[in-house]
């Protein structure tokens, strides 16, 4: 954060959730500093050989990709707490799949801190030989980390893989980005292999019930802030 060699050329991108000050990322993390507490989602981890095992060949090297981008955060961070929300794999069997350096990337980075998966829609049962602790829901303070979005103040979510469409110098540019108002924001997939649903989905207006809420998109080292009114649907 300030002052770490990490994170100069950075621009710090202050939301506040149910009057509580987060860091969001880049990257597409969110970041505590009250808890150390690091938040990723929608990691789905193992894509590509869950496609392969179907038959639709995919590059095979998500998992390492998307650890090595987890590992920047984590020594960006330092967090105390690192909470993955949901569709952590792409499907139940992933873990069972994972290469041995893939594990023992993962097993690197749950070193001395807490880690939390939370289950997902993807890999909704706990899951062996990964580490970490598995709940439905995390609460701590006045927020509650989840993978489905529902209608508490106070949710930081994952699932909708929130992405966002403006104009900008007479093209279009599409980005991830963190969807969020003043009680609830729905976090980007992290994962190497996911994809986007635009935030002018009605997925979303059913979920916030205004376009006023706040399309956080992600840049290289900064991020790009638009009401979900500006943005264009697809």
């Amino acid at each position: 954060m300030t002052g770490s060699p990490l994170s100069r050329g950075r621009t710090d991108h202050a939301v506040v959730v149910a009057g509580t000050s987060l860091v969001a990322d880049p990257a597409g993390a969110l970041y505590w500093p009250k808890h150390g507490l690091l938040a990723i989602a929608d990691l789905h981890l193992e894509k590509g050989s869950s496609f392969a095992a179907r038959g639709q060949l995919l590059p095979p090297y998500d998992t390492a990709v998307t650890l090595a981008r987890l590992t920047q955060l984590v020594m960006r961070y330092a967090p105390r707490v690192v909470v993955a929300l949901g569709d952590n794999f792409h499907d139940g069997g992933g873990p069972a799949r994972m290469l041995n350096e893939d594990r023992a990337a993962l097993s690197a980075l749950q070193r001395g801190r807490e880690w939390i998966w939370i289950t997902g829609n993807h890999d909704p049962e706990p899951a062996d030989g990964i580490g970490g602790a598995f709940h439905e829901r995390f609460t701590l303070g006045a927020l509650a980390f989840r993978h489905l979005p529902g209608n508490g103040v106070g949710e930081i979510c994952g699932h909708l893989h929130p992405s966002a469409r403006i104009a900008h110098r007479g093209r279009s540019v599409r980005r991830r980005c963190f969807a969020a108002d003043e009680t609830r924001l729905v976090m980007p997939a992290f994962g190497a292999f996911t994809g986007g649903l635009n935030i002018r989905d009605a997925a979303f207006a059913d979920l916030f019930g205004t376009l006023k809420f706040t399309a956080h998109m992600l840049g290289d080292d900064r991020l790009y802030a638009f009401t979900a009114r500006r943005c264009l649907p697809d």
